[in-house]
């Protein structure tokens, strides 16, 4: 599975973004989809995922009603829409796909997309 991550950036705080994953290969093998990211100095961290039969969700709660994370399978496309972003969002974002949302990050990963939040 190859993916591909777009729409990072530099936003102010309180502001939006939306990520987004585009996903290619063998996508018939995922059964989940998520994102993580990564600041500098700290541990990675998966912050949204979703199941591809059923679109159950699962959030940080360092992001719970802030970001939403949704698929468009017609597109082999997911999405991170990011609200009320804060400055500790700053990260590199990674967009995972795998069998479970257990396992996400023991699957693909994307060359991830930075964002910036500006305070």
């Amino acid at each position: 599975v190859q993916l591909v991550e777009s729409g990072g950036g530099l936003v102010q705080a309180g502001g939006s973004l939306r990520l987004s994953c585009r996903a290619s290969g063998t996508i018939f093998s995922i059964n989940a989809m998520g994102w993580s990211r990564q600041a500098p100095g700290k541990q990675r961290e998966l912050v949204a995922a979703i199941t591809s039969v059923g679109g159950s969700t699962k959030y940080a709660d360092s992001v719970k009603g802030r970001f939403t994370i949704s698929t468009d399978n017609a597109k082999n496309t997911m999405y991170l829409q990011m609200n009320s972003l804060k400055p500790e969002d700053t990260a590199v974002y990674y967009c995972n796909a795998g069998l479970s949302i257990a396992t996400l990050t023991e699957g693909s990963w994307g060359q991830g997309t930075q964002v910036t939040v500006s305070s």
